[in-house]
């Protein structure tokens, strides 16, 4: 008998309806002879009403007490799918993250998994139950409950896997599977059958949204298996594993990525000497901001500007903190920007193989769209340009790198 860990989000989960259907579809797994724990993402906006409530009572509501607030939510997702497996005769318990010995840092809203205690799902388990874990959450050593950050359900659903030694981790969603693009956007996209755990992190971490970047570099660090498919059909999804990839494939390029929550911090003028960058940028992980895009200009008359992009959400934050080092520093002033997006190609080998960047930035200069800020790693090329034009740069590139079907 196998384990299976499956996940399902909010829109497999919007109404009692979609909750009933899951219901089927897990007790149909349990009547194949599977064992299954069941992650579960909060019903359909859940969360997103619930921030909205939060910032009706407060401007600023307080991070430990929003964290209790959200995770209300899958607590009700988690116990009506139990009622309805139950209600089908397939015994079933529902458990919150720390029932489920779930152990987080005390970061609010971006806490990590510290460790799982697994004891008490196993036992569950031996008595027949289909497990249902809250996604999402976790508890702290102040006995606290914290987030994992939007998508973290994805994470809650590796980890457990990982944890419980399963065979595999099924990630059940409104999409089929990972494509070449967006499909919303570029109806030609195709949806890849295998995509190598590198491949998939760079995908997930430049804006393709099917997948929790950190849910990806977990599954990669153990070697998880991790399907991704929908859960409205029973159409193969996509096996995120490793060396998914052909080294000998002609086109390098396996998917193009986009991401509109991009802001823009330049500190002008910083003093061109040994440290500056570490004055910035430690000051901002230690707030637990992360930066993603850093361009520094070279030096004139021993000063350099500085520019860096964080996710809009952590604008207001970067900001006060990097006001503050730019006056430390004696740098000359910080400003932001918003209005941004980020464009990624990615693929295994494009690095080694020459001609990728030169495609890519000929094909955005045919379209006239302006690239403000380059960066590369060894599978992946990302360019910053505006917001507006950002749809049309991912169809460009999709066609630019043959990725349509037929192609």
């Amino acid at each position: 008998m196998s384990l299976i860990v499956q996940k399902y989000g909010g829109s497999s989960l919007a109404d009692i309806a979609k909750i009933k259907r899951v219901a089927r579809r897990v007790a149909k797994v349990r009547e194949q002879g599977e064992q299954v724990v069941v992650v579960v993402s909060a019903m359909g906006k859940t969360t997103d009403h619930l921030i909205e409530m939060a910032h009706r009572v407060s401007d600023q509501p307080d991070a430990r007490e929003l964290d209790r607030l959200l995770s209300t939510g899958e607590a009700i997702s988690s116990t009506l799918l139990a009622m309805s497996l139950k209600k089908l005769g397939c015994p079933a318990i529902s458990l919150s993250g720390a029932q489920a010995g779930i152990h987080t840092d005390s970061s609010y809203s971006r806490a990590r998994i510290l460790n799982i205690e697994t004891g008490r799902i196993f036992r569950e388990m031996s008595k027949g139950k289909v497990v249902i874990v809250a996604g999402f959450q976790g508890i702290t050593r102040d006995m606290n409950i914290a987030t994992l950050g939007r998508g973290g359900s994805d994470t809650t659903a590796v980890a457990l896997a990982i944890g419980l030694k399963a065979d595999m981790c099924q990630i059940y969603t409104d999409v089929e599977g990972i494509y070449t693009a967006d499909p919303r956007l570029v109806p030609e996209a195709v949806k890849m059958e295998k995509v190598d755990y590198d491949e998939m992190l760079e995908l997930a971490s430049s804006g393709a949204k099917v997948m929790h970047a950190r849910a990806v570099e977990l599954g990669g660090i153990y070697g998880m298996p991790i399907l991704v498919a929908s859960s409205f059909s029973d159409r193969a999804g996509t096996i995120i594993c490793r060396e998914a990839s052909f080294m000998e494939n002609i086109n390098k390029v396996r998917g193009i990525a986009h991401d509109t929550n991009v802001a823009k911090i330049t500190v002008v003028r910083v003093p061109d000497q040994p440290g500056v960058a570490a004055a910035i940028f430690v000051p901002l992980a230690e707030a637990g901001i992360s930066v993603d895009t850093i361009v520094q200009n070279a030096s004139i008359e021993n000063c350099t500007d500085l520019t860096f992009t964080v996710t809009r959400d952590d604008l207001p934050r970067a900001i006060e903190v990097t006001e503050k080092v730019t006056q430390r520093i004696g740098a000359e002033r910080c400003v932001s920007a918003v209005g941004l997006a980020k464009i990624s190609v990615v693929g295994t080998g494009m690095q080694s193989t020459p001609g990728y960047a030169a495609k890519m930035f000929r094909s955005m200069k045919d379209a006239e769209i302006n690239i403000q800020m380059i960066t590369t790693s060894e599978i992946k090329i990302t360019c910053i340009i505006s917001e507006g034009r950002v749809e049309d740069a991912v169809r460009v590139l999709h066609k630019e790198f043959g990725l349509a079907r037929g192609e």
